[in-house]
């Protein structure tokens, strides 16, 4: 079975304390059991989690979405893109089955990048490991004022703004990410295509701003 690897990069640094974390944690199960109830995620979607704040780590290896349990998170330190960026490359290396000439190995990861400041690394080195990959699309999600729109436009063609950081807004946000990945894995099971952009995904609901 052709798996499509999801991964969500989280960021959990001292101003994501408060309502803003719990959000992010609800808005994680809202991902799942929306994801559970799509037969074609539930059939090709695994679900890994990475988090970083002063340094990064992944917190639920590559699962599948029936077994996905989301451990507790909290909110402390600096912000860690670029270790994170790192940690990602090496885990794809490690998770992701390739393509052999005997057989079909994994689609492309989707990435989803959440973070509501700038990074506090060097995350141009950690950008450069990731970029030695093949991903499919990854998606930047800069969640409220502080964010650093134009680094993340560095990382990816594909990124999204919320005005706010409250749990509406990201609560929103992650329903979104749920139908992304749900298209995206009835685009893999039905035709054998990745996407390959924003205009392929479900349109943003009105708290999600495309950043252009």
């Amino acid at each position: 079975m052709r798996r499509l690897p999801v991964y969500l990069l989280l960021d959990t640094s001292g101003s994501m304390s408060g309502e803003p974390i719990e959000a992010v944690k609800n808005g994680v199960q809202v991902l799942v059991s929306t994801l559970r109830q799509d037969p074609y995620a539930l059939e090709t979607a695994f679900l890994s989690v990475i988090t970083f704040d002063s340094s990064a780590k992944q917190i639920v290896p590559l699962t599948e979405l029936s077994m996905f349990q989301m451990p507790d998170i909290h909110a402390s330190g600096a912000t860690a893109l670029g270790e994170a960026l790192s940690l990602l490359a090496g885990r794809m290396d490690a998770e992701v089955a390739k393509t052999t000439a005997e057989v079909k190995g994994d689609w492309k990861p989707l990435v989803f990048i959440m973070t509501d400041g700038a990074p506090t690394d060097n995350w141009q080195k950690g950008l450069g490991e990731l970029q030695k990959r093949k991903t499919g699309m990854i998606v930047a999600c800069a969640t409220g004022q502080g964010a650093d729109v134009r680094v993340l436009q560095q990382i990816t063609e594909s990124v999204v703004q919320l005005d706010t950081a409250d749990s509406a807004t990201i609560k929103a946000f992650f329903k979104w990410v749920s139908a992304s990945v749900s298209t995206g894995s009835q685009k893999v099971e039905a035709g054998g295509a990745e996407v390959g952009g924003l205009s392929e995904l479900p349109p943003p609901p009105p708290e999600v701003n495309i950043v252009v």
